[in-house]
């Protein structure tokens, strides 16, 4: 006598006949030994919520584990699993392939960034730059009674550098940024946006050592104002319109 399926086997069943695969192209690269990248193509079956993370996360448990790719939170809060996905930079684990309209899904390693292996990059020019523009608050001790607790600010000194402070440093800006290609001592969107947010800070004192540490030919001179850095942004930030609002600062206009 036939079984009537379970209502957890129907579910399931419905999942598997919804399912579709993609071709997950990954681009292989060893510095060590290899000259020149080359592709592997791996069927990847997906639904609609799979992302491109989870995806390069299959192959590497299905059919090649030795593919190297960053990861961590998953949620796109750690910045770690940046690359570029169908020609655009993009976070893997915010990215989800039926978002990208396409049978063939391409990964790369982030443009800007020297390649450790595959889609892995080192940030270390990312974090020197991050680093060099001094991204904390500066105050003269002097300023601060021993019995505060807190320096307040109105809701409209916060509006002038609140969305600056979601930057969790993914290196996407660097890597859509085309002066980045052309200039590698140029300090990068990613830490010009950072120095506009401390400079705009009504708590911080450190504007004049800041402004004389990014007013130099590689630094927020060499911007062309491409606008591909905002373009590009998981978390809305808008490094574009920092600089230009950076720029302010630099030529007297705002103080």
């Amino acid at each position: 006598m036939a079984q009537t399926p379970s209502i957890a086997e129907e579910k399931t069943s419905s999942a598997v006949s919804s399912s579709k695969s993609i071709t997950l192209r990954i681009a292989r690269f060893n510095p060590q030994k290899d000259s020149d990248t080359s592709f592997m193509e791996f069927k990847v079956p997906v639904e609609k919520w799979t992302t491109v993370l989870e995806a390069i996360l299959d192959v590497k448990k299905h059919f090649d584990h030795s593919v190297a790719v960053r990861y961590s939170c998953r949620q796109a809060t750690c910045g770690s699993c940046g690359m570029v996905i169908n020609g655009k930079p993009r976070l893997a684990c915010f990215t989800k392939i039926s978002e990208l309209n396409s049978d063939t899904v391409t990964v790369e390693p982030m443009h800007n960034f020297p390649i450790i292996r595959d889609l892995a990059v080192r940030f270390d020019r990312l974090f020197n730059s991050h680093h060099k523009v001094k991204p904390y608050l500066i105050r003269d001790d002097t300023d601060v009674s021993s019995d505060t607790k807190e320096i307040l600010q109105s809701p409209e000194e916060l509006e002038q550098f609140i969305q600056f402070s979601n930057c969790i440093k993914c290196g996407l800006c660097n890597s859509a940024c085309p002066t980045m290609a052309t200039d590698s001592s140029f300090v990068g969107p990613q830490a010009l946006a950072q120095a506009y947010r401390y400079v705009a800070d009504s708590r911080d004192k450190g504007k004049d050592n800041r402004l004389k540490i990014i007013d130099e030919s590689h630094g927020i001179w060499r911007c062309h104002f491409a606008g591909s850095c905002s373009q590009v942004c998981p978390k809305g930030v808008d490094p574009a319109m920092g600089i230009q609002l950076l720029r302010g600062y630099m030529l007297g206009f705002r103080s």
